[in-house]
């Protein structure tokens, strides 16, 4: 037998509590299948121009179009329409710089970059540094001095580190380090990464 108790003067019972909260939840249940049968109708009556958008950009020195989705970032176009897999999906949320690309001349993690904005920029990935069978300097720092171990952050600091010798040519080895410092390295190379740098600096200041 239920046990009653006061609340405002009306006795409630833990059967009746229950069959009470029993109704409110086939209630809220119901309406959110109501809003959610009139949302996917809203949805479907979208024009395309909202879902899709065709954008044009220089691609390693080519020209390209491409349709892309709002919530698609560079990373997912690079890789999964263009077929350029050299720039690495790895933690996908802007924090190991395995992504990096240059926009613009400017390093950024693919992985945060709305596709979108990329209409009528110049994007370089690591497969547009070389040119014919002639490779970057920085490409051929990494190989003569080991900068790289597993190879799956390298992309990424190849592109950091292009980035920032375009800016200083020159740099000091705090300034490498705090260059690098958004590229994580799981195999802790970072000795023989600094040591590319410096070749590759000196290799582009004699050319």
């Amino acid at each position: 037998m239920d046990n009653p108790s006061k609340k405002r003067g009306h006795p409630v019972t833990r059967r009746a509590f229950l069959r009470g909260l029993g109704g409110g939840a086939a209630g809220a249940a119901l309406v959110t299948r109501i809003r959610g049968r009139e949302a996917g109708q809203a949805g479907i009556s979208l024009p395309p121009a909202l879902t899709h958008k065709s954008i044009v950009f220089e691609l390693n020195r080519k020209r390209v179009t491409v349709e892309v989705e709002p919530r698609e970032t560079l990373l997912e176009v690079l890789r999964e329409k263009l077929k350029l897999t050299g720039t690495k999906k790895t933690c996908d949320r802007g924090e190991c710089g395995g992504c990096t690309v240059l926009v613009d001349g400017q390093a950024v993690y693919s992985c945060l970059f709305p596709a979108i904005r990329a209409d009528g920029k110049e994007v370089t990935t690591i497969e547009g540094l070389a040119e014919g069978e002639n490779l970057h300097p920085v490409q051929q720092a990494f190989i003569e001095k080991d900068g790289y171990q597993c190879g799956y952050c390298t992309p990424g600091f190849i592109m950091s580190t292009v980035a920032l010798l375009n800016r200083n040519p020159n740099p000091s080895p705090e300034e490498i380090k705090s260059g690098l410092s958004g590229n994580l390295c799981r195999c802790g190379n970072y000795v023989k990464i600094s040591e590319a740098v410096a070749a590759a600096s000196q290799k582009m200041r004699k050319a």
